[in-house]
């Protein structure tokens, strides 16, 4: 591989991405000139995905796409461990019946973006189960106590007398070692699992083989701007969503989220973006290029008829409903119980007062991304980001943090 060919790989690789270790080492496999052998693992701990999750997967295509061997190793086993992730509480477990079902959804999903017939998709228990009991002593023996205390969802619940089960210890060595048993060049992880994939840097060099590089990709922040994506805190959008409900929920992001967007979703060249980046600072409007990355979006997951359609949707519910260009943008607080429509409608300013917008509702005269609202007891979820309209001329788009 010559160096120009080198270098427009290692600049593909690293677009968006957090952290490369070793980019010289990387530069060393790739000059050899043989596929490298690229891993990814996801525990099979929820059956659908969102966009966040796809951060990954996409990095993964572009790997494939520049020839080289992907690996989707579902973690079947260690799924069966239970891993924290940063958390500061020990995940339960997951039955066999639950991780073989979600494994079985999860494979349907990520073909919608790797190329399946250049994917290999692996499952752990192949290797875990094999080692027994003994095999998972040795296996111990490779770290210390004082090695796991160093990731740092570990030491704080050290320090802060929360209980750490031994059975937690077990999941950064056995990530390792599948490592080991893929005989990986490169894996691929979140940024929250650094630690991890340099455990597995370690493993491979006490079984003698050669260290894989580690690409750490970021968490991706969801609708509302400030928390990582989550379903659970109901900013996400999911790739099994309608198509209307994808296209108008990009379309609700901010123009600086867009961009973040964009960097790590969009499979658009980075000279092209480079070139709307340019074309927007000299005056063109932002919305055109959210609406080319949101049909991008919308065919990956449905297809491109499905992305015109929700175009044309998205124009008849808003454009032509003659949605500002300029309506203000909104954040407002909320418990995790949400928050009651009519009191955002008064913070929004909106609304004179809580009174008067449940006036407004019962007289039909408030929508919510172009629906009419008949609830006056609506709550807006925390993470929620929406448009909302009070009569003719009344807009915000108000986000719940």
């Amino acid at each position: 591989m010559t160096s120009n060919a080198i270098e427009t790989a290692l600049r593909i690789i690293k677009r968006g991405c957090g952290e490369l270790l070793i980019e010289e080492e990387l530069a060393g496999k790739l000059a050899d000139g043989r596929p490298l052998r690229v891993k990814t693992g996801f525990d099979p701990t929820a059956p659908d995905l969102h966009l966040g999750h796809t951060v990954l997967i996409n990095k993964m295509r572009q790997f494939q796409e520049l020839g080289h061997h992907v690996m989707f190793l579902i973690g079947d086993f260690t799924g069966l461990i239970g891993d924290p992730s940063g958390k500061n509480l020990t995940r339960p477990p997951l039955t066999r019946a639950e991780i073989e079902a979600n494994a079985a959804t999860y494979k349907a999903q990520v073909f919608k973006i790797l190329d399946a017939d250049k994917t290999e998709i692996c499952f752990n228990s192949k290797w875990g189960e094999a080692l027994g009991a003994a095999g998972m002593i040795k296996l111990a023996a490779t770290s210390t106590v004082a090695r796991m205390l160093e990731r740092d969802d570990f030491g704080k619940r050290y320090k802060a007398n929360q209980p750490i089960a031994i059975h937690e210890f077990l999941y950064p060595l056995m990530q390792g070692y599948d490592s080991v048993a893929m005989r990986a060049d490169i894996e691929l992880g979140g940024t929250d699992q650094k630690f991890n994939l340099l455990v597995g840097r370690e493993m491979q060099k006490h079984y003698g083989q050669p260290p894989q590089c580690i690409l750490t990709m970021p968490l991706l922040e969801g609708l509302d701007g400030v928390n990582k994506m989550s379903k659970s805190v109901g900013n996400y959008v999911g790739i099994n969503e309608k198509p209307e409900e994808i296209f108008g929920k990009l379309m609700s992001i901010s123009d600086e989220l867009m961009w973040r967007y964009i960097e790590l979703l969009s499979f658009e060249p980075i000279e092209t973006v480079a070139k709307w980046k340019s074309e927007v600072a000299a005056g063109r409007n932002p919305r055109d290029i959210k609406v080319a990355f949101a049909q991008e979006i919308v065919a990956r997951f449905h297809d491109q008829a499905a992305a015109a359609r929700a175009l044309s949707d998205f124009e008849a519910r808003f454009r032509q409903g003659a949605l500002p260009e300029d309506m203000p943008e909104v954040q407002i607080m909320a418990d995790g119980g949400g928050l009651p429509l009519v009191q955002a409608l008064k913070q929004a300013r909106l609304a004179a007062s809580t009174s008067e917008a449940i006036r407004m509702i019962e007289q039909g005269g408030v929508r919510l991304d172009g629906e009419r609202v008949s609830d006056r007891g609506l709550k807006l979820a925390k993470g929620a980001v929406a448009v909302a309209q009070v009569g003719k001329r009344k807009f915000a788009r108000i986000t719940v943090v």
